[in-house]
């Protein structure tokens, strides 16, 4: 993948995230900038999604610790390095956590 196919395929899944973040209704403010999403949650904590372009990977970072994220072209999704799991579903996971309250990010 080109450094322009993986910014598009960031900046595209950054938005995704905002969108599913609303479509949640859950308490989570969030703020964009230089290409960093940052999630705010009401007990102070954050969880930051951010690009790693010489990697092509996608890195979050929670209150639980670091995690890298790879594109599976063959299933057009984002999956943990460690262990495969699905971008939405760790998110999920870790706001869930922070929020105090499901967070359901599909």
């Amino acid at each position: 993948m080109t450094e322009s196919e993986f910014n598009q395929r960031v900046d595209d899944i950054l938005v995704r995230i905002e969108d599913a973040v609303d479509a949640s209704g859950a308490d989570v403010d969030y703020e964009t900038a230089a290409g960093i999403l940052t999630l705010s949650f009401a007990d102070g904590s954050k969880l930051i999604v951010n690009r790693q372009t010489p990697l092509r990977q996608i890195w979050v970072a929670t209150r639980a610790g670091g995690f890298h994220y790879d594109y599976d072209a063959e299933r057009d999704l984002w999956v943990r390095d460690s262990d495969a799991e699905e971008l939405f579903a760790g998110l999920s996971a870790h706001c869930t956590a922070q929020a105090g309250e499901p967070v359901e990010l599909g």
